[in-house]
């Protein structure tokens, strides 16, 4: 398999590069308002290009010291499995690792796709914990 010669930049992406990164994936259609709007508060990101275009993408919101959400982790499906989305998560996690609370523990979660967990379970997460059931609900 070829390298692929990507530029990974710390910054949000662009209201039109999430767009279109994210309906790659299958996400489904996104409202640029309320992705505009979510962007501008998120502590940290990373947008992966080649030659300008974007290709990856990784976020993380939370409050910045003691609890981190990975968000938005996307890579166009035409460069998955070339260690672009590696890259993303090496940022995020080193983001996460300078900034948390000295003494004190930071808790990650994140939300991976139908059939990328094992994935992240290379970087330490697990699918829920023996003490602790994970809920999630949505408004629409």
């Amino acid at each position: 398999m070829e390298k692929v010669n990507y530029t990974i930049s710390e910054r949000m992406p662009t209201v039109l590069e999430h767009k279109q990164l994210w309906e790659s994936v299958g996400w489904g259609s996104l409202n640029t308002e309320m992705s505009e709007r979510s962007l501008a508060t998120s502590l940290y990101g990373v947008t992966v290009t080649i030659d300008g275009a974007p290709i990856g993408m990784g976020r993380i919101v939370g409050d910045g010291v003691m609890y981190f959400y990975i968000q938005d982790v996307a890579v166009l499906p035409s460069f998955q499995g070339q260690g672009v989305g590696k890259a993303i998560m090496r940022h995020l996690l080193t983001y996460i690792e300078k900034r948390r609370h000295d003494d004190g523990i930071a808790f990650i979660g994140l939300f991976a796709a139908e059939g990328k967990t094992e994935f992240y379970e290379k970087f330490g997460f697990k699918n829920g914990f023996p003490q602790m059931t994970g809920m999630l609900t949505v408004l629409d």
